[in-house]
């Protein structure tokens, strides 16, 4: 029973307020009457027992009722009852349900809590996965980077190396050049350069006074004494034509020789480092100009030159006599060099195109300058040049002293005798 029931049954009935002889119905039926107002009425004997009997039933009735009251209190109380246990089951199934959904809700928040932590997990080691790949090829590449730059730094040191001994080797040949130069220049040949200049100044003089003195009176030619000095027969200058070959120790060739003069003085003097091809473009000393002048009017252009001691210093000669015969001639000038070994003929290559300013294709059959291993083959072409009315210029160097005559019926050529060497006298064909 509910306890709001319990507390209406109290406040209905108290039980303590009744002994245990007294009887609910009689104290009840007491009150009634006690409620009643009082009548005096006279009554007789049967109405009072009338009364009586009639009281005795309402009283009975009045326990009916009361009982039914009661009986229908309990029903009520026990409805009341099952309503509550009703509602209370009720409630505990709402709560049960609330308690099994909570846990639901709770195992899907774990079951969610631990998928997202074995995603973050998975997404970690995929993280961690991806970072090592990232330094293995980092790694990978450093490596390469540093096999590459090994390689390059190899490489640079042989090159360094070979550069370094390419040095050596130059300096050395610049040392050796410069001890040749001084040898020859400022050394041996510097005292005899001074000496002979004072005696080229008188000499030049007095044959420019003899040319003005020989001018003046009407002489006959000389006769010839040397096979170097013959001279064709006088002809007018107008009449000279290109067919005509050099002929530098005559008095009549005054212009060639004012020109020869002039140019081997502007060598000397002012050299052109930047001038046009077939001009010479390097530094000429006296002792140059000597040998040029030695050849153009002592040897009449047809002789050989002592050697320099050094073939970049013939090769300077060389070039000095190739361009004035450039100024003289212009194109009929054909050079033809004849050397011994192919690594004679690359220096006189190399060499006249530093000196000259020309290029490679200044060389070949058919153009200025021609090279030669072989006598035989540079007659064939030299015989080619003269029969074309050109003028063939035959350079020997050779390290033997025997020169094929076949060489010498050219009207220009110019040979250099090795030094420490007798000149022989044995010619072969």
């Amino acid at each position: 029973m509910s306890e709001i029931n319990k507390e209406n049954q109290n406040q209905n009935f108290s039980i303590d307020d009744f002994d245990h002889e007294d009887d609910l119905w009689t104290d009840q039926a007491e009150n009634n009457d006690e409620n009643l107002p009082d009548l005096e009425l006279p009554l007789s004997e049967d109405e009072m027992n009338s009364e009586i009997i009639s009281s005795n039933e309402n009283s009975k009735q009045e326990e009916d009722i009361s009982q039914d009251i009661y009986l229908e209190e309990l029903k009520k109380e026990s409805k009341t009852e099952k309503l509550t246990m009703e509602e209370s089951e009720i409630k505990n199934a709402d709560i049960e349900q609330k308690i099994v959904a909570s846990e639901v809700k709770a195992e899907i928040i774990k079951a969610n809590k631990e998928e997202n932590s074995a995603n973050q997990e998975k997404s970690i080691d995929e993280i961690e996965q991806i970072k090592r790949q990232l330094i293995q090829q980092q790694e990978e590449i450093s490596n390469n980077i540093n096999l590459l730059v090994k390689e390059r730094l190899e490489e640079l040191e042989n090159k360094k190396q070979n550069l370094e001994i390419t040095i050596e080797k130059l300096e050395r040949r610049k040392e050796r050049i410069n001890r040749e130069m001084k040898s020859s220049f400022a050394g041996i040949s510097q005292d005899l350069a001074i000496r002979v200049q004072g005696f080229k100044d008188y000499l030049v003089g007095s044959l420019q006074d003899l040319a003005a003195a020989a001018e003046q009176l009407e002489l006959s030619p000389p006769p010839t004494q040397a096979w170097e000095n013959e001279s064709p027969p006088v002809t007018p200058e107008n009449e000279r034509g290109k067919n005509s070959n050099p002929q530098f120790v005559e008095k009549s060739f005054k212009e060639e020789t004012r020109i020869i003069r002039r140019l081997l003085d502007q060598y000397r003097t002012k050299p052109d480092y930047y001038g046009p091809p077939w001009q010479l473009r390097r530094t000429f000393e006296p002792i140059h100009a000597e040998r040029v002048s030695d050849w153009f009017f002592s040897q009449g252009g047809r002789g050989a030159l002592s050697s320099m001691g050094s073939r970049l210093q013939n090769i300077l000669i060389a070039s000095a006599i190739i361009s004035i015969l450039y100024q003289l001639y212009s194109d009929r000038t054909r050079v033809l060099i004849l050397a011994d070994t192919p690594e004679k003929l690359g220096e006189w290559r190399r060499g006249l195109q530093d000196c000259l300013g020309i290029s490679r294709s200044d060389f070949g059959p058919s153009r200025g300058i021609v090279l030669f291993e072989t006598p035989e083959a540079l007659v064939q072409k030299g015989d080619r040049i003269v029969a074309q009315e050109d003028l063939p210029l035959v350079i020997m160097d050779l390290d033997d002293d025997r020169v094929s005559l076949s060489l010498l019926k050219f009207p220009l050529w110019l040979a250099f005798a090795p030094q420490k060497m007798v000149q022989s006298q044995d010619y072969y064909y």
